[in-house]
């Protein structure tokens, strides 16, 4: 499978013969980047914010998820869990996470989490082979919140979004914040992730920093 990001919360998973999935789409009016043009099967949408729930940057779409339940589509099985977008106060919006199992492959997109997980939430997610993680604060999770989500989910791959950067138009921490947290200095980055089974997978947590694509 490979897996791109278009900036923020938005990535796009692929794998042949499977169902192609964008997640959390945003209007380049309120977040920053170019506009998005994609194309895919299926939309997730972990809240219901104009820098997550742009749907007319995504052609093709068949399905459109906004919330919690289960579902297969396409030969993916998605897993959408339901988390306190803010504050934990029942009348604040609510975020949902997400896992993608491609071929036995699992792919977390944390959306807007902002708070760290019990034990049995982190359980219930079952195996987490490659966690999205939003570390830029803002609404969702900062630095230090970040990398102890991390090491509570034990992901073989972390590839963090939701942060700032020079096309970024949103008040969010830099992406050196969190590396610095998870004792990282420099950091190669990649134009995409490719994962060729899950014997490809790293045993040690490792940190990848996608290119931002456009």
């Amino acid at each position: 499978m490979e897996i791109f990001w278009y900036g923020h919360s938005c990535f796009r998973l692929v794998e042949r013969g499977l169902a192609s999935i964008v997640t959390d789409p945003f209007d380049h009016r309120v977040v920053g980047y170019e506009p998005l043009k994609l194309r895919a099967d299926v939309v997730t949408i972990s809240h219901d914010s104009p820098s997550h729930n742009y749907l007319d940057g995504v052609k093709g779409v068949s399905h459109v998820i906004t919330g919690p339940g289960e579902y297969e589509i396409g030969g993916v099985f998605i897993t959408g869990v339901q988390t306190n977008h803010r504050n934990g106060k029942e009348d604040t919006p609510r975020n949902t996470l997400y896992v993608f199992d491609y071929d036995g492959i699992n792919v977390a997109h944390l959306g807007d989490l902002n708070h760290v997980p019990s034990q049995t939430e982190v359980e219930n997610l079952g195996t987490v082979h490659i966690a999205l993680v939003p570390v830029g604060d803002g609404s969702s999770l900062n630095a230090a919140k970040a990398a102890e989500v991390i090491s509570l989910l034990e992901p073989n791959i972390v590839i963090p979004m939701h942060y700032h950067t020079p096309s970024c138009n949103l008040k969010l921490d830099p992406l050196n914040k969190f590396l610095k947290e998870m004792g990282l200095s420099e950091i190669e980055t990649l134009p995409s992730l490719k994962i060729f089974g899950t014997a490809g997978l790293p045993e040690e947590t490792r940190v990848i920093v996608l290119d931002y694509q456009h």
